[in-house]
């Protein structure tokens, strides 16, 4: 039985994962490989043996034996990649954030609609192995209704740069970066309600802090210390029709004694943690119980998670499943995204 043949949009350094995980896919292929920088696109092909290289991804496109694409480019570019890789007849792994505006997101939906092809969008953490686990829970009724739950994703030093920190071309810093991930899992696990409203506040005080010494953080490839015209900070209340909130807060930079990753959820029956491990809390014969669930990975495994993403978007591309993270899933997450940056700049709370 023949291979999968698997393209590949954007070298970079999110990339990686995609190709790990497509090259222990017993199923698939890693035929082309297209980014902007020649060298890199070659290094990459040369790596996972793919047979073909580009610089234009139309280019990589009109390949007639392209089964599906991961999309790991600049944000700005999420939009109309995809909508043309999906009038290319092919199916569509593309990472979060969908794309910069609502306006673009709903053009993408449009286009998967109307040509009946697969978009998955790379929520990587609703494939994590504790996700899994706690939405057994939470689907069994063990949490009752979850009606609020807090994230928090706080970098003290690590600011990336490069076109992380360039507003044009990502489309802003840690909430779409980041917040796109906390903000996701927790709605997601909260059974997706519909949204209300948005406040929110984002802050830049703080720069790129290049002078900083003796602490190492990760660098984008394009570092460039001088650009930077994204927020250092963000903080957002969400409320959703059903009277349920979320309040979440992100940074690249910010004066706090160490980095923090925290999700919680608080239902009328119990409790729970996904990060910085999984944990339940739960309420029996009169007495309060902290469950430690005795599993491999109590966190956000990234090379496994990704790896399951990727053989979701296997299956589904084929039929044998549904994603877990459509493209309608997408166009929601980028409209809390970007109310919270239009609540941040009006300063006021945004109705959806």
């Amino acid at each position: 039985m023949s291979k999968i043949k698997i393209g590949i949009i954007g070298a970079g350094s999110i990339s990686e994962q995609h190709f790990r995980a497509y090259s222990h896919h017993p199923e698939v292929e890693i035929y082309a490989v297209c980014d902007l920088n020649e060298e890199r696109a070659k290094a990459k092909a040369e790596a996972y043996g793919a047979s073909k290289v580009f610089t234009d991804y139309h280019d990589l496109l009109a390949l007639p034996d392209i089964h599906g694409v991961s999309i790991c480019t600049w944000n700005n570019s999420h939009a109309k990649i995809s909508i043309a890789a999906l009038e290319a007849g092919k199916h569509v792994l593309v990472e979060k954030p969908l794309c910069q505006t609502v306006a673009e997101a709903l053009k993408v939906e449009e286009t998967v609609r109307r040509t009946g092809k697969l978009l998955q969008v790379g929520f990587v953490r609703r494939y994590g192995s504790n996700t899994e686990i706690l939405k057994k829970f939470i689907d069994a009724g063990d949490l009752g209704e979850i009606y609020y739950a807090k994230a928090s994703c706080l970098r003290r030093l690590g600011n990336p740069g490069g076109w992380f920190s360039d507003i044009k071309r990502s489309g802003g810093g840690p909430v779409i970066d980041l917040g796109v991930h906390i903000i996701d899992i927790c709605w997601y696990l909260m059974g997706k309600p519909k949204v209300k409203s948005v406040s929110a506040n984002t802050y830049n005080r703080l720069g790129n802090r290049s002078n900083v010494e003796h602490l190492d953080f990760y660098k984008a490839a394009d570092y460039n210390a001088a650009l930077n015209t994204v927020e250092d900070m963000a903080n957002a209340l969400i409320r959703f029709e059903n009277g349920a909130s979320l309040m979440v807060d992100v940074s690249f930079t910010l004066h706090a004694k160490k980095d923090e990753l925290a999700v919680k959820l608080y239902g009328d029956k119990g409790g729970a943690e996904l990060e910085p491990e999984l944990a339940i809390i739960a309420e029996k014969y009169d007495t309060i119980l902290n469950v430690a669930p005795q599993v491999d990975h109590p966190s956000f495994d990234f090379i496994a998670g990704f790896q399951q993403e990727i053989n979701y978007f296997i299956d589904s591309s084929l039929g044998r499943t549904e994603t877990r993270s459509p493209v309608e899933d997408g166009v929601e997450v980028m409209k809390i995204l970007c109310a919270i940056y239009e609540s941040a700049a009006q300063g006021r709370e945004i109705e959806l």
